[in-house]
C-alpha cells in the first residue's frame, strides 16, 4: 500500500472511527427498517458526542469507547433488534 494523502488520525480517533464502522457493519445484519433506525441513532449519538465532549477529555472518551464496544457486542447478537439510550438528569435539589 502506498502513502495516503488523507488526514492522519491519532490512536483514539482510529478507535472511534473503528467503533462507528463496526456499528454500521452490525446494522447491515438487521432488517431494513431496523438498519435505518440503528444507522440514524448511531449517527446522531456520534455527532452529539463530538459536539458535547471536549477532545482533550481522554478519560471520558475512553469511557464512551468502552460503553460503545459493549453496546456493539449486544447489537451483534442475533436476538438484538436495535439500540436505545437512557438519559438521566438530576436537578441540584434531587439526590440520585
Amino acid at each position: 500500500m502506498g502513502a495516503s494523502s488523507g488526514p492522519r488520525f491519532s490512536g483514539m480517533q482510529k478507535q472511534v472511527l473503528g467503533l462507528y464502522r463496526g456499528f454500521l457493519r452490525a446494522a447491515r445484519s438487521k432488517s431494513p427498517e431496523d438498519r435505518r433506525r440503528i444507522e440514524s441513532f448511531v449517527s446522531a449519538e456520534f455527532r452529539r458526542n463530538s459536539k458535547l465532549v471536549d477532545r482533550k477529555n481522554f478519560l471520558y472518551i475512553e469511557y464512551l469507547l468502552r460503553r460503545g464496544k459493549k453496546q456493539l457486542e449486544q447489537l451483534n447478537s442475533p436476538a438484538t433488534l436495535g439500540l436505545s439510550s437512557l438519559n438521566l438528569s438530576f436537578s441540584e435539589n434531587q439526590k440520585p
